[in-house]
């Protein structure tokens, strides 16, 4: 086997995977097909059995990022287990919509504080929690983002501000941890895929077909690209890339005026009412 990522046998922790469809999933897959040694992190118990019948013997562990002494027990069971990791990804993201899809001045403050628990903090709360276990001089961890957190879309709701304080946390634990590692922090930022998480916006089929329609190939982007291009961050292969955000959108976001979009849209000639 090819060992082109440099990533045989080295230990990767894998976070966020639900099921077949997850980006952490395929990731995970990926690593594995390129001789790692994965290693997954899930939200429960009742997940932890689901995802470990996707992923054979490799170890599953439990652990809700909400709670600081589950991530300290996730380092000291990895520890324990590995000794040390060459790789984390982080993909994990949660917002609570159960009071219904409202305009984004309405965002319930607990709401939008436990998204950025969930979605945000918990990368900087990781890193933290393995800084000692990460290799200093290979060491990667690699974010799920999305591909720009500068269009505000309705039906994402407050997620879009959320995942630009991940962006900016991307940067700046880049700058920390090179105060005593070669530590390297990246996001991989795609545009809409199909995936659980996504099947849950009021909208999504809609946005998704338009997004195709967008990419300069007129396919949408699927999630073993994705995990192609987090599993080249975590390898030694992107030494040279640090705090860096990698789109994976097949060229969508230079595409919005395509001549056939434009043709085929409904152009609104009213202004707002004041």
């Amino acid at each position: 086997m090819s060992d082109f990522l440099q990533l045989q046998g080295e230990p990767v922790l894998v976070t966020g995977v639900a099921n077949r469809k997850s980006v952490a999933f395929h990731v995970g897959r990926v690593l594995q097909e390129s001789g790692a040694d994965v290693l997954y992190s899930v939200r429960s118990e009742q997940r932890r059995e689901s995802v470990q019948k996707l992923v054979g013997d490799a170890p599953v562990y439990v652990c809700d990022v909400e709670d600081q002494a589950q991530v300290d027990r996730l380092r000291d069971d990895v520890s324990r287990d590995r000794g040390r990791l060459t790789g984390l990804l982080h993909s994990i993201a949660f917002a609570d919509f159960s009071a219904g899809w409202l305009p984004f001045h309405e965002t319930p403050r607990k709401a939008f504080l436990q998204a950025v628990d969930i979605s945000c903090y918990s990368l900087v709360a990781m890193s933290n929690a393995f800084r000692e276990l990460l290799d200093k001089e290979q060491g990667s961890v690699v974010t799920i983002s999305i591909s720009t957190t500068r269009m505000a879309a309705e039906n994402y709701g407050y997620m879009a501000p959320v995942k630009a304080a991940l962006d900016s946390s991307i940067c700046f634990l880049a700058k920390s941890f090179s105060e005593f590692s070669r530590i390297r922090f990246n996001a991989v930022c795609p545009g809409l895929l199909k995936t659980s998480a996504s099947a849950g916006i009021p909208g999504y089929v809609d946005s998704y077909l338009y997004a195709e329609a967008a990419t300069l190939r007129r396919e949408a982007v699927q999630t073993e690209e994705v995990a192609n291009a987090a599993a080249f961050l975590l390898s030694p292969r992107s030494s040279g890339i640090n705090a860096g955000s990698l789109v994976v959108d097949a060229g969508m976001s230079v595409n919005y005026f395509d001549k056939r979009l434009i043709a085929r849209g409904d152009v609104q000639q009213d202004s707002p009412k004041s």
